[in-house]
């Protein structure tokens, strides 16, 4: 199986702006397709830049969300501050979580990655943990090597 741990996490609050996504949730293609264009949005109209100057921590967070029925998607950061622009603020429970750690190219392809490994690999596998939703999101942590490293972390429950 991958390599993943289960890791206790603090309670954080995550501050996002975001978009709907509007692919049905088994239409992988569309849906990073609707994410990659968010990003490259939000990357070129100072939005990020926007969220970075508030942050705590140099980490930028991918995190989706089920609101109100919606498939949601939020670029965030950690932050103590608020935002006129800003969308939601996105409460992680305090609890274990499944950490998968990698690498990529881009943050675009890290975030592919990691997602397929958690989503379609080790969730599925799992015997002793399981996820029952609430938000999840794809950690950006910084660069090394030319690559973009982070990981992903999922909020589970034991079985």
């Amino acid at each position: 199986m991958t390599n993943y741990i289960l890791e206790e996490k603090d309670s954080f609050t995550v501050l996002g702006i975001g978009t709907e996504l509007k692919s049905h949730y088994t239409d992988f293609a569309g849906i990073n397709k609707e994410k990659a264009d968010f990003w490259q949005t939000v990357s070129q109209d100072g939005t990020l830049d926007t969220l970075k100057a508030v942050a705590t921590n140099d980490y930028i967070f991918a995190v989706n969300e089920a609101v109100n029925n919606k498939m949601m998607h939020y670029a965030g950061v950690m932050t103590e501050e608020t935002l006129p622009e800003a969308s939601r603020i996105i409460e992680f429970p305090k609890g274990e979580y499944l950490v998968v750690k990698g690498e990529g190219n881009t943050a675009d392809e890290l975030s592919n990655k990691l997602a397929g490994i958690a989503f379609g690999q080790v969730l599925p596998e799992a015997k002793d943990f399981a996820y029952v939703g609430g938000p999840n999101t794809m950690v950006e942590m910084g660069q090394r090597n030319g690559l973009v490293y982070g990981e992903m972390w999922i909020p589970v429950v034991r079985k």
